[in-house]
């Protein structure tokens, strides 16, 4: 009985030990760490300013003050938020020696990362939701999408990707960690935590593959289907500049939906690798850090108003500079 005990004793102390966790990142020299820090800061700072831009413009620009453009604005600072839960970590550890986050750091990283990642998803389908409306039914779109209506979508948008993952966090989190605590990966990503972990891990694994299935799958049949419609009903437009629109509006969402869920599903639903780790860093890398990069370039020079709109703000800017 007292060596059962001493047992269990033991065995407390092992899972309480680790207080903290390494994150590898990508390992190489000094100096390439230093280059790495300057491409990625640079890259972090043309995040923040575009997408900053698009929600000042459509803050400010009364003619945006529409469903679509109020949602894209919406879209646009989400992704500064989602940009934000992992590249600050990123960059700070290029320059540092031990690289470490705390434990309970590291999993609000982790709730905050994915739960941005489903928003951006959610507002994907809002988004081609709306477009939907306003192509298939452009005389109704009016009364059916109201400021209420709208106003909730947004609030969904939000909180969707917050209540989907609390549970695999949860999950997760009370897992026991008694070995290693280097994690080789730039954020601290739910795959390799659970490798990590000395506990049983199966039903963990079935609920978190659950609601990657249910997000992926879910999300992207309801955006392919809306497009499909989209698209069928611009086809019947006898007009062929009504078309060149439509077409021209729809082009920069489908392209985003493109960028994103490709990357995602490629990173969950991929052939194996040689190196798996390597793969899934530079894969968690475009969609975290490069797509939402390249988003505002999208929707700016595909869509007219919102290049008015654009050039409008930074008139103003250089205005209030020279004054």
């Amino acid at each position: 009985m007292a060596s059962e005990k001493r047992n269990t004793s033991d065995t407390e102390n092992v899972v309480n030990s680790v207080g903290h966790f390494i994150l590898l990142g990508f390992l190489s020299s000094w100096e390439i760490q230093i280059v790495y820090f300057v491409v990625f800061s640079v890259t972090y700072m043309l995040t923040l300013m575009g997408n900053a831009v698009i929600v000042c413009a459509v803050r400010w620009d009364r003619h945006l003050h529409t469903p679509m453009y109020i949602l894209l604005g919406n879209f646009s600072f989400l992704e500064i938020c989602y940009v934000t839960t992992t590249v600050p970590n990123m960059l700070a550890n290029f320059l540092s020696e031990t690289k470490t986050i705390t434990f309970v750091g590291c999993f609000i990283q982790f709730y905050f990362f994915f739960s941005f990642g489903c928003d951006e998803g959610f507002y994907l389908c809002i988004m081609a939701f709306d477009r939907y409306l306003a192509i298939c039914h452009p005389l109704h779109y009016p009364t059916i999408m109201t400021t209420h209506l709208c106003t909730r979508l947004v609030i969904f948008g939000w909180s969707g990707g917050f209540i989907l993952f609390i549970i695999p966090v949860a999950l997760i989190s009370q897992l026991s960690y008694c070995g290693s605590n280097i994690i080789d990966h730039f954020t601290c990503d739910p795959v390799p935590l659970m490798a990590l972990s000395c506990s049983k891990v199966h039903t963990t694994k079935v609920v978190y593959c659950t609601f990657n299935i249910i997000f992926m799958v879910g999300t992207f049949i309801f955006i392919i289907i809306s497009y499909a419609l989209v698209i069928l009903s611009v086809l019947r437009i006898p007009s062929a500049a009504g078309k060149h629109k439509a077409f021209s509006t729809c082009a920069s969402h489908l392209t985003v939906v493109i960028l994103f869920f490709g990357s995602v599903m490629t990173m969950y639903v991929r052939p194996g690798s040689e190196k798996p780790l390597e793969f899934q860093k530079v894969v968690t890398l475009f969609y975290s850090v490069i797509t939402p990069l390249l988003n505002p370039l999208i929707y700016s020079l595909r869509n007219k108003d919102m290049k008015a709109a654009l050039r409008k703000v930074l008139v103003t800017k250089r205005t209030s500079h020279k004054t």
